[in-house]
């Protein structure tokens, strides 16, 4: 756009550029006061009857700015939010959701924050946002590196989700916490240090995850709790639990050997218990026939021995009937079982010369190899024993 000579350039229109000493404009000249008080007072007059304000005017126009000073009382509570109503300063009750009053300012005035929505605070770990790749996790080992009670290193990465309590939690989240967020992140490194601290690495990096998380919740608790900060924590979740990233190598190795250790800690505790019932087994059976046979041979001397007393009460009453009878069943125990061969002694040699001749054998053949008697097969076995 040309520039006009006669305007003394694009810096205004008088005679002199931007580093003269002319009159410069520097931007809208401001309104005059004087003239703008004139004109309100001619709206005023035209509005109000009479066209002058007047006592009647003052008391209208008070009554009205009162009115409105006390319809700003009025104040609405989101459903997730809870009111705190204080009055100079200082905190007087609790507002539910939805629409409610206080007094007008600077009487009382009133904060709303978020009651139920859930927070959350990370610990070793930071959210980074890449246009490239998305969002990653970077780890921050001033935080996450943590010494156990063995004198070990882990690095332990976690979140605690927390929100504001519901019940008069709202006040102390106001009034007691300068930094909430800063106070529940340095509480939860803290109480996890000393958790981490009166425990041992192995059931850390293993099975002890669910009770780590449950002591640094209640510790956490407790904690705020005592500050009166007004802060529920919700969870604590362990994100990751490893060896420093310097001896991840060589402790997995000493992992292994833990592992392979155990494996033949329970193959020889699954032989010893199958072999162990088995040889006590064994030995009750051998005790137990070692009982039976001890009964039965008691029982059986016992039974002998009776015997014995009852041929002796015979034998007393009628001892040669009773020497008799013994010979003969002696003689039939030992000659039933073999052959035999009858000789008459009238046909015996001397007499005129005659030979000897034997009467024919007329015991049964099958009888030749009948079993010996009983007594004789127990005398026996009492003698192989």
């Amino acid at each position: 756009m040309p520039w006009s000579n006669q305007g003394g350039g694009p810096w205004g229109s008088g005679p002199k550029g931007p580093w003269g000493s002319g009159p410069q404009s520097s931007g809208p000249t401001p309104p005059d006061l004087e003239e703008l008080l004139r004109r309100s007072q001619d709206k005023l007059r035209r509005v109000l009857p009479g066209g002058s304000l007047g006592g009647k005017g003052i008391a209208l126009l008070v009554a009205g700015a009162v009115v409105l000073w006390g319809l700003s009382g009025f104040y609405r509570v989101e459903p997730d939010e809870l009111g705190v109503v204080m009055r100079f300063g200082q905190y007087v009750r609790d507002a539910k959701p939805g629409l409610n009053y206080h007094l007008p300012y600077p009487i009382e005035t009133v904060l709303t924050p978020q009651v139920t929505r859930v927070k959350r605070v990370d610990v070793g770990m930071r959210l980074v946002e890449d246009m490239r790749r998305g969002n990653t996790m970077r780890d921050v080992p001033e935080e996450s590196l943590m010494l156990t009670g063995d004198e070990n290193i882990v690095d332990v990465d976690f979140t605690v989700l927390w929100l504001i309590k519901p019940t008069g939690g709202a006040a102390q989240y106001l009034f007691n916490i300068q930094n909430p967020e800063g106070t529940v992140k340095a509480v939860a490194e803290s109480a996890m240090r000393e958790v981490i601290g009166r425990s041992e690495i192995q059931p850390i990096l293993t099975g002890a995850r669910q009770t780590i998380e449950t002591a640094v919740h209640e510790l956490m608790q407790r904690t705020l709790d005592s500050y009166g900060a007004g802060v529920q924590i919700a969870q604590v979740q362990l994100q990751k639990v490893d060896p420093p990233s310097q001896v991840i190598d060589s402790f997995r190795d000493v992992q292994a050997a833990r592992a392979d250790l155990e494996r033949a800690q329970n193959e020889a505790q699954t032989y010893a218990n199958r072999v162990v019932p088995e040889a006590r087994g064994r030995a009750a059976q051998i005790t137990q026939a070692a009982e039976a046979y001890r009964e039965q041979t008691v029982a059986e001397a016992r039974g002998q021995a009776g015997r014995f007393d009852k041929i002796y009460e015979e034998y007393r009453k009628a001892p040669e009937i009773t020497r008799e009878r013994l010979y003969l069943e002696t003689m039939e125990r030992l000659f039933g079982g073999t052959d035999k061969i009858i000789i008459d002694p009238a046909t015996g040699a001397g007499q005129g010369g005659t030979p000897v001749v034997p009467y024919i054998n007329l015991d049964d053949p099958s009888r030749r190899q009948a079993p010996q008697p009983q007594s004789s097969s127990r005398a026996q076995a009492g003698a192989t024993r």
